[in-house]
């Protein structure tokens, strides 16, 4: 018989109330004092995937946004006041058999509640982690959710393209490639294979690097070390997305790199929300010899 999760009440850098998910072969931590929010993944004993803040872990109650690292839940379009709202005060908390339930207080400022459930195999180290936000206003909004996860430095993030084809037989294009105002492909961390795009981070180069596309099999991951992160998402053709129709972006500057996912855009009524799914691995000593298609079929295609 599988012995059961272990779920616990634990201190993690400086916050005293913070739950650790453990089926022996992969770990994660979710803080309660401050959130929703996963600060780490990793194998027992071993690095955090994720990145962390040092100067702002064990803190809590600041009247702006912190980015503190790990795991968030944020609601797309980007806006300055509805998407930076301070997650900076403490969550409520549900246990279960598979996992934890965060739920974050309703934002005064935006009327959203948003929660994350996290749901960890018992084998393996396969995560479910379903996010959701729901609107309390009596008027509609639209948004969409956002789910990013900050990576420690030092690696690279990879992702794919939507199937490729060939001219003639492939007249219309098949997804786009977003850029904002700041995006410089001309940008060494930029790399493109034809099935693949690839950004690397630097921790000597601060300037911010971002693109984003669509992909109804979207997936992101990071190599850092050997290890290798995965999250993996569903998207939807018929549906419509943020920024310009994306379901994947991914964003590096020196201190970190993002991979982000995002929903579809809906039109929330009072009561109602939207949810949004990811799943994620974590494999080690994984080789990747040369960021050629041929080389990241080899390694990436069992895996996802």
């Amino acid at each position: 018989m599988t012995p059961p999760l272990q779920i616990e009440l634990v201190a993690y850098k400086g916050w005293p109330n913070c739950y650790r998910i453990s089926n022996g072969e992969v770990e994660l931590i979710a803080t309660t004092d401050v959130g929703p929010r996963i600060i780490r993944y990793g194998f027992p004993g071993g690095e955090n995937v994720f990145k962390e803040f040092e100067a702002e872990m064990g803190k809590s109650g600041e009247e702006k946004w912190m980015p503190r690292g790990g795991h968030r839940l944020w609601v797309a379009p980007e806006h300055a006041r509805r998407t930076y709202v301070a997650d900076n005060v403490p969550v409520d908390v549900k246990t279960f058999e598979d996992g934890v339930e965060l739920i974050a207080p309703i934002e005064i400022e935006t009327g959203l509640q948003k929660r994350i459930i996290i749901e960890l195999a018992q084998t393996g180290s396969a995560v479910k982690v379903t996010h959701s936000i729901k609107n309390t206003l009596p008027q509609t909004v639209e948004i969409a959710a956002w789910a990013l996860t900050l990576m420690a430095p030092g690696g690279t993030g990879i992702t794919g393209f939507p199937p490729r084809g060939t001219h003639p037989e492939i007249l219309l294009p098949t997804n786009p490639l977003v850029m904002w105002a700041f995006t410089d492909f001309s940008d060494k961390r930029w790399q493109f294979t034809k099935k693949y795009l690839l950004l690397h981070n630097d921790p000597n180069v601060s300037a911010p690097a971002k693109t984003g596309l669509f992909n109804p099999f979207t997936w992101g991951a990071y190599l850092r070390s050997g290890t290798l992160f995965i999250k993996r998402y569903k998207a939807d053709p018929e549906k419509q997305y943020p920024d310009f129709h994306c379901s994947y972006e991914t964003f590096t500057n020196a201190d970190v790199l993002e991979l982000e996912t995002l929903g579809p855009l809906s039109s929330i009524q009072q009561g109602d929300g939207v949810e949004h799914i990811e799943h994620w691995t974590l494999n080690n000593r994984i080789d990747i010899r040369a960021f050629t298609d041929e080389n990241l079929d080899e390694v990436l295609l069992p895996l996802l």
